[in-house]
């Protein structure tokens, strides 16, 4: 089974890329999302969540996300910490989640950050979505109805995009005008190709 990282920055569409190799059949670890899980049910996360940052962390064993968001996105320090702490989580977590799909071609691991995580480092092939700044900042404000300094700061808390196109194999361009449907489809053929 071929291992496949899926990343891009903020609001470049990661989503919409793996909703389309999800229903091509392609088995996809959304790494954002079940970080989120994890936060919420990882018993030494829940510990050390509160003793690092702030006991509001939780409020009634529930994960108050804007005040750790306010916390971390405005504290490089902070930031650094929370991914200490969570990233191993997620990466131990997908490893036994991909044991469930050990006789499919490949899956993929959908992550913002999976060149800072370190997970790259365990996939076979990397995918990069790119996308324009300006049409990344407008999608993230429409869609988690943040201000643009917020979306800024999330950015800047992210690589370098230049830096994670050098660094993939395969690159998705998803701006307005171009068709992304061809692009995956194409790119899920080659992948079938290739021999693990």
């Amino acid at each position: 089974m071929v291992k496949i990282g899926l990343t891009g920055g903020i609001g470049s569409g990661k989503s919409t890329v793996s909703t389309v190799f999800n229903a091509l059949g392609v088995p996809v670890y959304e790494a954002d999302s079940n970080a989120r899980r994890l936060m919420e049910s990882d018993k030494d996360i829940i510990k050390l969540l509160p003793e690092i940052f702030s006991k509001d962390v939780f409020l009634n064993g529930k994960l108050n996300k804007k005040l750790l968001a306010t916390i971390v996105f405005n504290d490089k320090n902070s930031l650094k910490k929370l991914n200490s702490i969570v990233h191993p989580v997620v990466q131990e977590d997908f490893s036994k989640w991909s044991q469930q799909y050990l006789l499919y071609p490949y899956v993929i691991e959908e992550a913002a950050l999976l060149f800072e995580s370190g997970s790259s480092e365990k996939m076979d092939y990397i995918i990069f979505v790119k996308s324009k700044l300006q049409t990344r900042m407008q999608r993230v404000i429409e869609r988690d109805n943040l201000s643009r300094a917020e979306v800024e700061l999330r950015i800047n808390n992210q690589l370098d995009d230049r830096i994670k196109e050098k660094k993939a194999d395969f690159i998705i361009n998803n701006e307005i005008d171009s068709m992304i449907l061809p692009q995956i489809v194409d790119l899920h053929e080659r992948i079938l190709k290739i021999k693990k």
